[in-house]
This record gives structure tokens, sequence and C-alpha cells, in this order.
């Protein structure tokens, strides 16, 4: 009858097993400590990713004033590209 007294003392091994492993497991550096950095890094790529969404909308309510407000294609002209109509006069100052 010895494999009744080792299935007997089976669960206490396996629980003693446990009591020592997990601890082990949780606190070295591919455990616990990992698990917080890789939670601190996917909530820091969430909120990229929520910005990038910013920025789309942005831009594509930009695409839409472009493609049907001719207005907004001449302000863009006047302002980045510096250009002005043909019958504008552009006076330039230097400064010194």
């Amino acid at each position: 009858m010895p494999s009744e007294t080792w299935l007997r003392g089976l669960p206490l091994a396996v629980l003693t097993m446990s009591v020592v492993a997990v601890p082990v497991l949780l606190l070295e550096p591919q455990g616990l400590p990992r698990m917080r950095s890789l939670e601190n890094e996917l909530r820091n790529v969430e909120d990229e990713n929520a910005e990038l969404r910013r920025n789309v909308a942005k831009l594509r309510v930009d695409v839409k004033d472009l493609r049907e407000n001719p207005e907004a294609v001449e302000r863009i002209a006047r302002e980045q590209l510096g250009l002005v109509r043909k019958s504008e006069v552009v006076f330039q100052f230097d400064r010194k």
C-alpha cells in the first residue's frame, strides 16, 4: 500500500511546490515586473493611437474643406506658398 501513501502526499507536495514557485516566477525579471512594463507600454501605445486618430480626423476635415471650398485653397496658397493674385501688388520690406 505504498502507492496509497504516495497518492495522499501528492496534493501536499503540489501545494508546497506552488507556494514556493509562484512568488519566484512572479518576482523574476520575466514575471510581474515585465508584465507591468508591458502594461505601461500598452497604455503609451494606446495614447499614441488615440492622438493619431485625432490627427487623421482633423486631416480628413481639412481635405474635405480643400475639396469643397475654394476659399480654403486660396488661403493655403497665400499662407503656405506665398502666392498672390495677378492684380495684387506686393510690398517687401527689409528689416535692418
